[in-house]
This record gives structure tokens, sequence and C-alpha cells, in this order.
């Protein structure tokens, strides 16, 4: 399935600045920026590298000005800026078109010149490919590529400074630079070029998405000078930038074979059609390597690294429904072997230090992903040998309890959690001291979760022969289910208390509940079930997702916007969140059957005009509340693509 962008989308500076184009390589770094050419984030980046695989992200190349040169001395600009004030120049009015196709493609018209620019990340290195293909050329043409280095930590903004070094090394057309001490070189070859030294500092880049976030968003970009290099009608060209030296390998070939690469992922799918092979090159731009040998999945573009939660919650869609069942093998192996104290790390910070574990859910959610990864690939040794271990620590470590006391009560059999200023579920906003969605106590969906960590344990254990465990597992899943029904059960609102508390049951109208419906081992009667769904819909249903707090909510946020105390504190009041959908359209075709089928499918064509805006041809992290439910946050997220995916395939299509 290719988007494509007109030029009614492209020639509206408005529109393709907020138009978003994402390459990946595998390793946690990528190539990013607007349709328009300007950078609106300190994000975007021509060369986003991952210096210690997934983390240690830089943008060490910020851009490549591109500008053509005819023989009569006219210049077309094909880039714009923005600086204070103006956008300069207006390079986006020479589109023609965009299309997000396997790898982002513009096509520029001006005065009887077309030409195609393709960008591609090479899997497995640092490394990206800028392709010019001139389509239609009246005479010959000089191209010049005036590259932009910012080398700095992807979270930062540098200004121009005394320290980064102005030398370079120039061998054929291989340009290679050290700007600073301890930092990588880059290297970038343009064949049959000259290179024309021109160094200097460029001020007061704008990146207007910074603004509207409340954070510093000016930056000084530095460059050394710039390549001419000679084309006319048929010529083709490949501009390599990378961290590596490659001037010993072939850039076409490179391109060539990361073509193949992405077009084999589709050989993999049980439901092969437009939409899903659009969504497996989304999910393959999230699993990246983790130290040897080992996967974990990026939980969004462009900031976000690999937490557990994302993780497990995006494995079946990003691994399991496209066919990559090595890749979650690794991954399960990646997070088991950092287990401590009966628990998965929330996420892995961005230096590489201690794992941070505060998080209640994501250790349930490990125990879904592998009964998902049983269901699909049969690898009874790996589980029984590998997983079957820790799993049992697991367990024994949240009946006695672990941090932030996580432990079941035991004249219930729920699963308690929380202690003051500690957020554990996944609405886990916080600013300051300030934790907006606390939940403490017995939240509703983790005890949807603990009890299917029961059942999945019951189920394991007899696929082992182990009858004696598994009739345990059982006796403790139908003690929970049996509470969760007498505990939960709201008969004012007909729907699930959120949260239920030691002195006061939360009745806020929140999508929680509709994991009691979609789990592997959902827990209420259809009569009860049906009543729940009736209320997710009517209350927070939207063409993008679902809303996490209901609108009539005193509480309820629907716009988020402004710095981060006012955005942090709608992200969980009312936000929209697209990887609701997998579990509402799982839950949905359950009690509806075929018609939910129907209905979900539509839906889905509603999502798909998505693929439109923000980051084209993904789906982003959230949604305003309110209508027109304006997308936020990031514009590629891992569980809002696999969860989509996953329903798709496994409910609509019934693979």
């Amino acid at each position: 399935m290719k988007v494509t962008l007109d030029k009614k989308h492209v020639n509206d500076y408005h529109i393709a600045a907020d138009s978003e184009w994402l390459e990946t390589n595998g390793l946690g770094g990528y190539s990013s920026c607007t349709v328009s050419g300007a950078n609106t984030r300190r994000y975007h980046g021509l060369l986003v590298a991952s210096l210690k695989p997934p983390v240690d992200r830089m943008v060490l190349l910020s851009r490549l000005e591109e500008t053509i040169v005819l023989n009569d001395g006219r210049r077309f600009e094909l880039f714009s800026n923005q600086f204070p004030g103006i956008v300069s120049p207006l390079g986006y009015l020479y589109i023609k078109k965009f299309e997000r196709n396997i790898f982002p493609e513009f096509t520029y018209e001006f005065e009887g010149y077309a030409i195609k620019k393709t960008i591609s990340a090479i899997h497995g290195e640092n490394t990206v490919i800028i392709t010019y293909e001139v389509l239609k050329a009246n005479k010959d043409f000089y191209l010049d590529l005036r590259p932009f280095i910012a080398y700095r930590d992807f979270h930062s903004l540098t200004r121009a400074n005394d320290s980064l070094r102005w030398d370079y090394t120039l061998n054929k057309d291989h340009f290679s630079i050290n700007p600073y001490e301890g930092l990588p070189d880059l290297h970038i070859s343009v064949p049959n070029s000259k290179f024309t030294y021109f160094p200097g500092w460029y001020h007061d880049f704008e990146y207007l998405v910074e603004l509207s976030r409340g954070l510093d968003f000016k930056e000084d970009l530095f460059s050394h000078g710039y390549f001419s290099v000679k084309l006319g009608a048929g010529a083709k060209i490949h501009i390599t930038c990378s961290i590596e030296d490659t001037s010993k390998k072939d850039p076409a070939a490179l391109v060539a074979a990361e073509e193949t690469r992405r077009k084999e992922l589709f050989k993999k799918l049980s439901v092969n059609d437009d939409f899903t092979q659009l969504m497996a090159l989304n999910a393959d731009q999230f699993i990246v390597q983790r130290g040897t040998n080992l996967r974990t999945i990026i939980a969004g573009y462009h900031w976000f690294s690999d937490w557990g939660r994302d993780t497990m919650i995006a494995l079946p869609g990003i691994c399991l429904v496209t066919g990559r069942f090595e890749e979650a093998k690794k991954i399960l192996k990646a997070f088991a072997l950092s287990t401590n104290m009966g628990m998965i790390p929330n996420r892995f910070p961005d230096d590489g230090e201690t794992p941070e574990y505060n998080t209640v859910d994501a250790t349930l959610w490990f125990f879904v992903a592998i009964y998902q990864y049983f269901k699909y690939s049969k690898d009874k040794e790996f589980i029984k040998v590998e997983l079957m271990p820790v799993l049992e620590d697991i367990i024994e470590w949240h009946i006695k309890g672990t941090r932030y006391n996580i432990m079941v009560d035991h004249e219930d059999g729920l699963l308690y959690s929380g202690e003051e200023g500690v957020q554990l579920t996944w609405m886990d906003a916080k600013v300051g001291n300030w934790v907006v969605t606390p939940r403490l106590g017995k939240p509703v969906e983790i005890n949807a979760l603990w009890y299917n960590v029961l059942k999945i344990m019951e189920f394991l254990n007899k696929e082992f022969g182990k009858k004696t465990e598994a009739a345990l597992y059982g006796q403790k899943a139908l003690a929970v289910k049996e509470s969760f029904e007498s505990v939960f059960w709201n008969k004012e609102n007909k729907c699930l208390y959120d949260c239920v508390g030691d002195y006061i049951n939360d009745p806020s109208i929140r999508p929680n509940q509709i994991f009691a419906l979609s789990l592997p081992f959902p827990l209420m009667a259809d009569a009860e079930a049906r009543k729940i769904l009736k209320v997710v819909e009517n209350k927070l249903l939207t063409p993008f997702g679902l809303r996490s707090l209901a609108p009539d909510d005193i509480h309820y946020k629907g716009i988020y916007t402004g710095n981060q105390w006012s955005r942090d504190g709608a992200y969980h009041q009312g936000t929209v969140w697209s990887w609701l959908l997998g579990p509402y359209y799982t839950a949905k075709v359950r009690l509806d059957g075929e018609e939910g089928k129907k209905k979900v499918e539509k839906h889905i064509e509603k999502l798909k005009t998505h693929f439109k805006t923000a980051g084209i041809g993904t789906v982003s992290e959230i949604f305003d509340g309110d209508e027109p439910f304006t997308p936020n946050g990031c514009i590629a997220q891992a569980w809002s693509v696999g969860e989509v995916l996953r329903a798709y395939v496994e409910d609509v299509k019934g693979v």
C-alpha cells in the first residue's frame, strides 16, 4: 500500500511541515524530516546514528541541502528552512509529489526538469543513502549539495562554539570529518563531484514543534562547504552518508539489497494485502538490536527507547503475525535475562545504566507475549527450558510480594500494587512529584492480566505434562475470576470500576476495562461484556483510538498541547490512544461475530485516512480527545502499529 501526497499537500507549507517521513536502520538509528524539507524537531536529521544500539543516539548529519544550478546561472533551491519570522527558501513549491513506498520518495519539477529523490536507511548500519534520478532535463546541470552537521545527542540542541574542528579529508569523492574528540567520523561520498571548502556556522534554525512543546527550539548548524556534480537526462547518483568508511562499498548494491530485504518480509505474511504489507514495513522499523545476538522493540520514534510494557504488548503484532518468530524469541530472551525480583524492566535507560523496574504490568504482559509466541511458533523447547523457570520465579515473587507493594491479596487472590509517588500502570504520566493517575490498589487491567497469567501457567503446565501444577494454577485462576466479577462490577454505570482502592472504588470511565474482554482468557460473561463494550463505544471510541477518560468526566482534557505540565496533565485524562484499537477490535469481533468484523473493517478504513498525516504511512502514538482528533506524540508507535495489525489479521481475517 503506497501512500502518496500530491501537490495540494506538498505545496502547502503548513501541511507539508506537519507531514513527516521516517527511515530506520535496525539499530535504533534513523533518518527523518518533514515532507517540506524543513526540520521541525530536534529529533529530525538525515543521519541519526545509534552508537550503542539501540540507544546513545546522535544527530550527526542534520540535513543535506540541494540546489540545482542551470547553465544560465539560475538556481533552484529544493530545500526549506524555518528561520525567525520566515521560511526560506521555498523549496517545497518544487515538489510534485511525495510517496511512502518501500522508501520515502520525492519528485521535484521545475522549468522542464524533473528529479526523483529516494532516501534509504541501510539495515544494520548507521548509513543512509540518498539517490537522485534525473527523470527529465532540457540540458545538463549541476547539483550542489551542502551538508549541515549538528553532532549532538538527539535530545539536545547545539549552538555555535569554538570546540568544533573545521578540518576535513578528501580522498577522490570521499569526504570525511571528525568535528569533536571522542565522536565517530562522518563519511560522505558524492561520486564524480567537486568539493568547495566554504566553512561556517549558520544560525537560528527554528524547530517549531519544540516551541509548541515549551522547549528550546533554536539551533546553529555547521557546514564545511558543498559538493557539485554534473548531471543530465537519465543520470542516477547515490550519495552515501555513514559513520563507517563506505568508500569500497557499492551504494547501488546496498540500496538494492535493502529493497530486497524489505520485500522479503511480505512473503512471511499469512494475510498478504496492501494494508498488511504497509503495516509489515512499519513493524520492521521497530525491531532493533540489543546487545549480542538479541533483539528488542523501540517503543516509538523519535524519542523512545525500548520499554518492557510496550515491547510485550507490541510483540504479537510486530513479530508474530508477520512471521518473525526468531526475532520474537530473541526479544523474549533479552527480557528474561533482565528479570529481577520477579519483574522485567520497565525500560532500559538511554545511557545504558541499570534498568528501571517501576512497572506492574510489563511483567504480566510478558506472559501474554509468551503465550502468543507459543501459539504461533509451537516452540515448546525454548519456553520449557529457558522461560518456564523465569515464569515460575515471577509467580513466586508476586505471591510473596515484590517492589512497590506489588503482591497478591490473599483474601481475594487479586493483585495489589502501588505506593505514593510512583506510577506503575501504563497510565504513567508524572511531572515532578505529581503522579497524574496514581491508581493505587487493584487496577482493573492489572487484575485481568493477573487472571491471564494464571490461566497461561495452567495452559503451559498442561502442555508440558505437569497436571498437578496445572490444576493448582487453574484453581487460583478460578478464585481470581470469582473475586474479579464480584469486586469490579459497577452496577450503576453497567461497566467495570477502573481501580478498586483500599477505601473507595474509582468509577471513572476509562478504556482499561476493555482488557477484561480482549485478553486471551476473558473474564466477563457475554451479557455483562456487551454492556461494558457499549459504554466503551459510547464514551471512548473515536476514529483513531479510545479516549483515556470519558468526555463528561470533570477531569477530562480534550486537547494535548502546551508545556510538559499541560501535556502530561492530558496524557491519560482524555487523550486518544491508538494502540487501544487492538483490544477494542478483538472484543468487538468476539462479542458480535461477523457483524463485528464488518464494523471493525469500516473503522480501519477511517484509520487509514491517518496515513496521510503526521508520520506518513504509519500510526501515531496519540490523538486529541476532541475533534478533529489531531495526531500528537510520537509519529510512529510500536504498540499502535502492532495492535492494529494483530487484530486485523487475527480477528478480522481470522488467521
